[in-house]
């Protein structure tokens, strides 16, 4: 195992190299004396802190690597990390032309991940279904280690002790309450819970704890602004802290409510228990939060869309399904989260 240098590629998006955390924990914890260079965005390379033997390449796609011959000197630049296998997490076209000027390198050996593009095709036609559940992404990653000759479990999986909190002056917590996070946006709305629906669970939920909402830009920024304002005991994180003291925020929650998007799985990554919201996607098709129970998961009714899902990753719109999200109550996502923490409806 001395020696032993892996290459892994991961360039996007959020979400995804998030369910890279705790793959790679795994991988470090059963082999620990191997050497691994993650090679994603720089604003990616807080995620990886807590775990050992890891260093960082950060591609600049928008300047010196950008085009055909950024990635030319891209591999260059790699090469002379001297790794000797290569895991490809991404499998997209940047990734392949550097597998491809690495090939005949043919002593540094290669895998990529599978990402079972047709079975996602078929589970997500527009055709009434029975929803059998997919591989899920984080063993999808996990094989590609196994075909580079590094066999993991991850259910040998242990989460890192809870880091330290960051300084939460600014935004006035309680300290006496238990704190939910709630990320109400998604990137694509058709995955998005309502945000009227989304208000009326923030307000019945601050009443007896406290909520921090998380989101990103000016517009999520202001949206959330108007509940913080309008709630005794809601925050508004949004732009307060760097990535990586948000991160230790997040640790500190006791539940994250958030859409089939990237705050479930970074709260996941810290054991933080996630209730997630899905709407033309679904966790059958192996995106849902790492080590999350499937009941923590609230789909549309099915009887009523039984086209669900339509979507792998939301951007897809169908015709009279722009409302399924609405067939999930609030009262339920508020039951559900009591449920998590312990409580119940008064």
């Amino acid at each position: 195992m001395k020696g032993k240098h892996i290459l892994v590629f991961r360039f996007s998006a959020l979400g995804d190299v998030a369910m890279c955390v705790p793959v790679l924990r795994c991988l470090l914890q059963t082999y620990p004396e191997l050497q691994i260079t993650i090679v994603t965005r720089k604003r990616f390379v807080p995620l990886f802190e807590t775990l050992p033997n890891v260093q960082f390449f950060t591609p600049d796609f928008m300047g010196e690597h950008k085009g055909i011959a950024g990635l030319y000197r891209l591999f260059k630049s790699l090469k002379k990390l001297r790794p000797t296998a290569i895991a490809d997490l991404h499998q997209v076209l940047r990734t392949q032309l550097l597998m491809l000027y690495f090939r005949p390198l043919f002593w540094i050996k290669q895998a990529l991940i599978n990402k079972g593009r047709a079975e996602k095709k078929r589970l997500t036609r527009q055709t009434p279904k029975t929803l059998v559940p997919l591989l899920p992404q984080v063993h999808r990653y996990a094989q590609v280690f196994e075909k580079l000759g590094f066999p993991l479990s991850l259910s040998a999986h242990e989460f890192p002790p809870r880091p330290i909190c960051p300084n939460t002056e600014a935004l006035q917590l309680a300290e006496n309450r238990k704190w939910i996070g709630i990320a109400p946006f998604a990137a694509h709305t058709n995955k998005q819970y309502p945000l009227d629906l989304m208000q009326q669970v923030v307000a019945f939920l601050q009443q007896e704890h406290q909520v921090i909402l998380f989101g990103f830009g000016k517009e999520e920024h202001a949206q959330l602004d108007v509940w913080a304002n309008a709630y005794k005991h809601v925050a508004n994180a949004t732009g307060i802290y760097a990535f990586a003291a948000e991160l230790r925020l997040i640790a500190q929650l006791d539940l994250m409510i958030s859409m089939d998007s990237a705050n479930g799985h970074l709260a996941a990554n810290y054991n933080v228990p996630v209730l997630t919201l899905w709407g033309n996607t679904h966790p059958c098709l192996g995106f849902a939060p790492f080590e999350q129970p499937q009941k923590n998961s609230l789909t549309p009714d099915l009887t009523a869309y039984p086209l669900l899902p339509t979507s792998v990753y939301g951007n897809k719109k169908v015709k009279g399904y722009q409302d399924a999200m609405r067939s999930i109550a609030p009262k339920t996502v508020i039951e559900f989260a009591l449920e998590v923490l312990g409580g119940k409806m008064p």
